[in-house]
């Protein structure tokens, strides 16, 4: 699974004082089906929502997902 990939579009806004995010970086060979599976999974036990996605002529998606911050740290999700 790809780690997260921290270089954003520069359009997308990544700083807030309530919302924490992280980008991720899906390579074309990860299928629509894989992809929002994957997505659902971070949903369901991280806490993160989808904030955008941009799909790629090769293929290949970034994908910012936020969740609220709060006092106790967890892990970035590992897709």
């Amino acid at each position: 699974m790809p780690m997260p990939n921290r270089a954003v579009p520069a359009s997308w806004q990544i700083q807030s004082d309530d919302w924490e995010y992280v980008p991720i970086k899906l390579p074309p060979d990860v299928t629509r089906v894989t992809a929002s599976m994957r997505l659902a999974i971070s949903a369901e036990f991280g806490g993160w929502e989808l904030s955008r996605v941009r799909l790629y002529t090769d293929g290949s998606r970034r994908v910012l997902l936020k969740r609220r911050k709060t006092a106790q740290h967890v892990p970035d999700p590992e897709l």
